[in-house]
């Protein structure tokens, strides 16, 4: 059944509206003393415009707003001018509720947003409201902001909170797309780590018309390719393959089976312990330093090592440790390896496009397309610091002599991968992650939920970790169900019961702000019910 959005004007709305009221306010906020009629009329009732949502003939939600002076919050606050600008036209906003049934529906987006357009119509460029104690983060999430002390009784607490007129239009852009999620056409956004969410450039870009990988064409795409990934890490080559990270990561360890001596692997996650599995399977000789996940492994450590075992040839780690958003410091890694003549190969597939990386000193790095690249997957780029020359001792797809050799393309390639990548490369910024990072570090800790390490850790990564009593599959499988795709179905993610943000790819302010609304509602929906 359809539900309606209005503003109240029948008498029968009234009365529902009065036992609403009562439901919300006198038995599930004990604010007001129970009476036998189970009605309660606000005393700035015939000053109120109720906003009212309705399923057939049935009241289902509701929120009052009014214009006149005193407010409820003048009767609580002394003053309360001496908190607004003076140049202040507000209304109060009151009596939010919604039926228990539809508190999972577009029902409050849609109340909020007739709302928003009401204010926005009579001129009100500042909204007053007294905000139950519990619902604070929902307030602040819909752009309301605290101010004065709480008011009210110890059974019933509010927070003064006003939201401004550049809030409501900012408001009105996010419920816009918390409703259009909701239809079935409705786009779904990647917070996953891969695939990307993508830029609509590189979405067109993968379309265009395939053409020979022998052509001038696409050699020339490969070389400005190449250049790009170059510049952007200070590399001397890059060949990129048609691959995973997988694939990227056995070329390595093939390039390390022609190098004598012992090597150093470390792990302290999913990635550092794969790369372990991938030189234990090309039988290399190599030591480990191996810790818990997201324990961090020092400087100190590697460097106790590396003295105390002078065989040691070559140092293989990930930059950014993908199962926790742990990053290595990789500047001081390299400078220990120079220091006692040992190769660094480092593992940068969530690394490069996310934050700045030099791979000037490295022997060989990789990285791929879907992820911090922004693209689509199916390439990975292998970085190496020296000129090589093909090996018949390996595999051809593996002997990135031969990829030299060819100009980069010894065998078939895809130019829709490589158009797609080229656009996504000029996409990426770095200095626009990082205070993305922060504002959902800010968010997640202000709103009870913990999640690994600090401002140290990658800004592409966050990692939330989650109480024994709340499952990361239940939170991951709600915001799937809101067209908002994180990171939590990876059997090492629901072991540790952890869901992982990725900002990888293309966000832009909206999509974040629809994550942390959802999030509210989920830690709100869940707090209920404990």
């Amino acid at each position: 059944m359809e539900v309606v959005y209005k503003i109240a004007s029948e008498q029968s709305e009234f009365e529902q509206i009065y036992k609403l009221n009562y439901q919300t306010f006198v038995e599930e906020i004990p604010q007001h003393n129970q009476n036998e009629q189970q009605r309660l009329i606000d005393r700035f009732d015939k000053q109120n415009t109720y906003i009212i949502a309705k399923r057939n003939q049935e009241v289902v939600g509701m929120i009052a707003v009014r214009s006149n002076r005193p407010f409820s919050l003048d009767q609580k606050l002394t003053n309360l001018d001496d908190y607004l600008p003076s140049d202040a036209n507000p209304c109060e906003i009151r009596l939010l509720t919604v039926k228990n049934e539809f508190r999972k529906s577009p029902v409050f987006y849609k109340l909020v947003e007739l709302l928003v357009s009401f204010c926005l119509e009579k001129k009100y460029n500042m909204a007053l409201i007294s905000g139950v104690e519990q619902q604070i983060p929902l307030y602040k999430r819909m752009g309301f902001q605290a101010f004065g002390e709480m008011v009210g009784t110890e059974q019933a607490k509010f927070q003064p909170m006003y939201l401004t007129v550049e809030q409501f239009e900012n408001s009105t852009k996010v419920f816009k797309r918390l409703i259009a999620r909701n239809s079935k056409v409705a786009s779904k956004i990647s917070f996953l780590p891969g695939p990307v969410q993508l830029h609509p450039e590189v979405i067109k870009a993968i379309a265009l018309p395939a053409i020979s990988h022998r052509s001038s064409g696409f050699m020339n795409q490969m070389d400005k390719i190449r250049n790009v990934l170059c510049n952007m890490t200070n590399a001397k080559y890059a060949e990129v393959v048609v691959g995973t990270g997988t694939l990227g990561n056995d070329i390595v360890a093939a390039q390390l089976s022609q190098i004598e001596g012992t090597g150093l692997i470390l792990a302290n996650g999913e990635f550092g312990y794969r790369l372990i599995d991938h030189a234990s399977r090309f039988n290399l000789s190599f030591l480990t330093i191996e810790k818990e996940w997201n324990k961090p492994i020092s400087i100190s450590e590697i460097e106790h090592c590396l003295r105390e075992n002078p065989n040691i040839k070559w140092v293989w780690t990930v930059h950014c440790e993908t199962s926790t958003g742990y990053l290595y410091d990789l500047n001081k890694i390299e400078e220990l390896c120079l220091k006692f003549g040992a190769e660094l190969c480092v593992d940068a597939c969530s690394s490069v496009g996310v934050v700045p990386v030099s791979f000037k000193n490295v022997l060989m790095a990789t990285t791929v397309s879907g992820k911090a690249l922004g693209s689509y997957p199916g390439l990975v780029i292998v970085f190496h610091r020296d000129k090589l020359r093909h090996n018949d001792n390996l595999p051809r797809y593996l002997d990135m002599g031969m990829y030299q050799e060819y100009d980069g393309t010894p065998f078939t390639h895809s130019s829709n991968l490589l158009n797609a990548l080229h656009v996504a490369l000029q996409k990426i910024d770095f200095s626009l992650i990082e205070p993305k990072a922060i504002f959902i570090r800010k968010f997640l800790k202000e709103n009870g939920y913990n999640y690994l390490g600090n401002e140290m850790y990658s800004p592409g990564i966050i990692t939330i970790n989650l109480p024994t009593y709340q499952s990361s599959k239940t939170l991951g499988d709600f915001l799937k169900s809101k067209n908002i795709l994180t990171s939590y179905e990876s059997h090492y993610l629901l072991k540790r019961n952890w869901l992982q943000i990725s900002l990888m790819g293309h966000h832009n302010e909206e999509s974040i702000r629809l994550l942390l609304c959802e999030l509210t509602f989920a830690k709100t929906d869940f707090a209920s019910k404990v």
